[in-house]
């Protein structure tokens, strides 16, 4: 791509020190951590783009991000992206690859979507390094009692692979390992990404694999990965993937592209370095968090907020006609199709967004993703449901005209931000866990109450034991209903949530709490994208 920036470029125009560039080729580069002990040249304000609860294939979130940075660029403004780093099981599998479209995209987009600098296989082999050393201590006398039956640590892969979900290891005789069941994850939903993305830098990575839970011993006490001796090596492998990955939009617009962990099954969110490095290399810092708010803002805010001392000054919020069609009830196949009762009906899913927003004392712009066979009458009804509920709403046209289609957008976020007030959390640490829950449940999904297994119960009890009740917590749910019942669509009532595990995440300082069917590895649909994508004979990728 002859037109695109060379990233060198991309960094002076940051102000990125040269001796901290770490070039990758021409068109991406990493920014070593030490950039943030440079002075600061940004002002150091940022957005958060979220979403309402999307269709399966997703509304736009990441396109409008780009598209909002490239509109504030064309407006004379300082500009970084700070984005989450595609996972290959999407890409292969449903939803395809995270850098946008159309005029508002991610360059090199193919090297981004596969591969890239390799930070997935970093996290996927320490993660797996961990694993293997488990199963060695086992093996070779078991010095620390591990018990077998209760190793709480899985294998990842950057994959959808529904078979691996639960195996057995060990098979083959005496000289093979000692058999137990296992599993793998998929990497996006590990804890090391978790731990990689909320570090704030490699000393605070080494605590926090230090400190993780990875098994119990056969008196019921806890195993964590420092006494392993591991941690050296794993940081040894994240050595590189620590550094944020710079690259460039459409429009060349500089972009951090860094860490990937799921919203749904994570927290969803870019690196914490990644995005203090924005903040202070400019005076816009555009960031995303994943599915809608109910899953990636609230987690933005409750968790990485919470940690690291941010506060965004706008936050967006995403939608599309064909989304609240769906959820007034016409299949999002049939998206195209004009059907304005059942807009009617699935405004409320917007309205209950909007009100979300509220919980953590902000007001959000609504950006109105504009698709081909949107309608104006479509259109003016989503207009007319923001006007009534008080909050700008900005059409926009970014896919097609790149920021030029996104300056309304830009302007109603710059508004926002003249006026923003500082967040506040959902609930206070000290609350119990299954109170945490409860608040998230109902104030966020609109649940009733919380249904709690006998599994959950004895998790709780573990999590007590362990003296970890302060953590907040990381509801894994589905992502395309504010229940935990993907067949709930709009704004679901009179019902309850199945909390089924809790899951510790020591490292990364949080909870996973296990709600419905949700799955930590995917399957990849009857018709995955895998099937499109071939190698050109000029070397170029199709299909992606």
């Amino acid at each position: 791509m002859s037109d695109v920036i060379d990233v060198g470029k991309i960094a002076d125009q940051l102000g990125v020190p040269p001796d901290c560039l770490l070039p990758y080729g021409r068109r991406v580069a990493k920014i070593h951590l030490d950039a943030l002990k440079r002075p600061s040249s940004g002002a150091g304000k940022l957005v958060l783009v979220s979403a309402t609860t999307p269709t399966p294939a997703g509304e736009g979130k990441t396109t409008t991000s780009i598209g909002l940075a490239q509109a504030l660029a064309k407006l004379g403004a300082s500009v970084c992206l700070a984005l989450r780093e595609a996972s290959l099981g999407p890409c292969l599998g449903m939803k395809g690859g995270a850098t946008g479209g159309g005029r508002s995209s991610l360059v090199p987009a193919e090297r981004i979507n596969l591969h890239f600098t390799g930070d997935f296989h970093a996290v996927t082999s320490a993660n797996n390094l961990l694993s293997a050393i488990i199963d060695n201590h086992i093996y070779h006398g078991n010095a620390l009692g591990i018990d077998p039956r209760r190793v709480v640590w899985r294998r990842v892969m950057d994959m959808n692979d529904r078979s691996l979900r639960h195996i057995i290891v060990g098979l083959g005789g005496t000289g093979r390992g000692i058999p137990r069941e296992g599993g793998f994850d998929i990497t996006a939903a590990s804890e090391v990404m978790a731990m990689l993305c909320l570090a704030e830098d490699s000393e605070d990575l080494r605590r926090r694999i230090d400190r993780t839970l990875v098994a119990y011993r056969w008196d019921g006490e806890p195993v964590y990965a420092g006494e392993l001796q591991v941690t050296g090596a794993m940081l040894a492998l994240l050595r590189d993937a620590i550094h944020p990955n710079l690259v460039q939009t459409s429009e060349g617009v500089p972009a951090l592209v860094h860490g990937g962990p799921f919203a749904n099954i994570a927290h969803g969110c870019s690196s914490l370095i990644a995005t203090r490095m924005a903040i202070h290399f400019a005076d816009w810092a555009i960031t995303e968090a994943g599915f809608g708010f109910d899953l990636g803002a609230e987690k933005f805010f409750d968790i990485k907020c919470r940690l690291s001392g941010l506060d965004p000054v706008a936050v967006v919020l995403v939608t599309t006609v064909r989304a609240l069609k769906m959820h007034g009830g016409q299949p999002p196949g049939k998206s195209g199709v004009k059907n304005i009762a059942a807009l009617r009906r699935g405004l409320v899913n917007l309205d209950k967004h909007i009100e979300n927003v509220g919980k953590f004392n902000k007001r959000p712009v609504v950006a109105l993703n504009h698709f081909a066979g949107d309608s104006e009458q479509e259109i003016a009804l989503v207009v007319k449901r923001c006007k009534e509920q008080g909050v700008a709403c900005a059409v926009c046209r970014h896919f097609e005209q790149g920021g030029a289609g996104a300056v309304e957008l830009a302007r109603a976020v710059m508004d926002a931000a003249a006026v923003s007030e500082p967040f506040a959390p959902l609930y206070p640490l000290e609350l119990p866990v299954e109170e945490k829950i409860r608040v998230i449940c109902r104030e966020i999904y609109g649940a009733d109450d919380v249904a709690f297994t006998r599994q959950a119960e004895r998790d709780l009890r573990q999590v007590a034991r362990l003296g970890l009740n302060q953590l907040p917590v990381c509801v894994a749910k589905a992502p395309t209903s504010l229940s935990d019942n993907p067949a709930l669509k709009g704004r679901p009532r009179d019902f309850d949530i199945t909390v089924r595990a809790v899951q510790v995440n020591s490292g990364a300082g949080f909870l996973v709490v296990l709600t419905g069917d949700v799955l930590r590895m995917p399957g990849l649909p009857k018709a995955p994208l895998a099937e499109r994508i071939d190698l050109g004979a000029d070397g170029r990728i199709e299909g992606l």
